[in-house]
């Protein structure tokens, strides 16, 4: 049986096994597939495995060994699951891999907002402390986050983790969700609308999946309904903002500061106005990225292909 890996680089550029997955075929890993390579690199494999590499319905009846396609990520809209299903191609993603990554990311943007670590560490370096007349000082305002309110927007298992990060440095928490739970409600977290969310907190974090209810939730509109001074948090997908609003927001003062580690498109486009926005801290989507984090997914990439070949399907989207 042949197993293809389209884009296995970012997933592991050399510091994991494959292991796991040679041993249930015949493993083919490409780092990176262009477009118009797709159904030649497929061939006759029966097992595809892609991460951000696209199978379009018209992809997939070009390549009609294909049985199984494995998304080495929880979205899985890189995949026509419609087309697929027609097809009669089975689709999984890896579920619940990141959580505690993604919450400790969410944390790291946060805190560098609060204290600017990196700059102050360099102003040491640089001998400014050295020269300081006083015995300490600082750059940028500190921020303290117990007593505030955070609004989380999605409120599945990354944002229950981080709400209960939030609450453990003293922090409210708002949480905004379709689907809710009134049992996990305290005294310091609670339920809240979209627009009591907006209101009510001083930073916001986006953690709900891409729909098209959900793209540019956070807009010209919304930003207005904030607190000013309001900070902002995106560690999930890029266009759930309107990036153009936000870094007119940021460049006004409206926003406070903004941390992303996803945008609209990626990589980055060098005209994003995001790049020239004031105060905004841009990563290259790696909240997921943790060695320990990616080992995670292999695992559970390995056994979604097992439990299909054992005719058990499991995380089936």
């Amino acid at each position: 049986m042949k197993v293809v890996v389209l884009d296995g680089y970012t997933l592991n550029p050399g510091d994991i096994s494959w292991g796991k997955l040679e041993a249930l075929g015949e493993l083919k890993v490409y780092d990176r597939t262009p477009s118009d390579k797709i159904i030649e690199r497929i061939g006759e494999a029966e097992i595809v495995f892609t991460n951000k590499t696209p199978l379009s319905k018209e992809t997939l009846q070009k390549v009609p060994s294909v049985k199984y396609v494995g998304v080495l990520a929880t979205g899985y809209n890189v995949v026509d699951t419609a087309g697929a299903r027609e097809l009669g191609i089975t689709v999984t993603n890896i579920p619940a891999y990141s959580t505690a990554a993604v919450d400790q990311f969410v944390f790291a943007l946060l805190l560098e907002i609060c204290h600017h670590v990196w700059v102050h560490n360099e102003e040491v370096k640089k001998g400014n402390w050295t020269k300081c007349i006083d015995f300490c000082f600082w750059k940028y305002p500190l921020i303290e986050l117990a007593g505030k309110t955070m609004g989380i927007i999605g409120f599945g298992r990354i944002g229950r983790a981080v709400a209960k990060t939030a609450q453990s440095l003293g922090m409210k928490v708002l949480a905004y969700s379709p689907h809710q739970d009134r049992t996990l409600e305290n005294e310091n977290l609670s339920y809240a609308s979209l627009d009591e969310l907006l209101a009510g907190s001083d930073v916001i974090s986006l953690h709900c999946p891409l729909f098209e209810s959900t793209r540019g939730i956070i807009n010209k509109k919304a930003i207005e309904k904030m607190k000013d001074g309001v900070i902002i948090i995106n560690t999930a997908r890029g266009p759930l903002i309107v990036e153009e609003d936000l870094a007119k927001a940021l460049n006004s003062g409206k926003v406070y500061a903004a941390a992303m580690d996803v945008v609209s498109s990626e990589p980055i486009k060098a005209d994003n106005p995001l790049l020239s926005a004031k105060n905004c801290i841009i990563t290259p989507h790696i909240a997921w990225a943790s060695k320990e984090t990616r080992v995670r997914l292999m695992d559970i990439a390995a056994d979604n292909l097992e439990s299909f070949l054992k005719g058990k399907p499991i995380n089936v989207v």
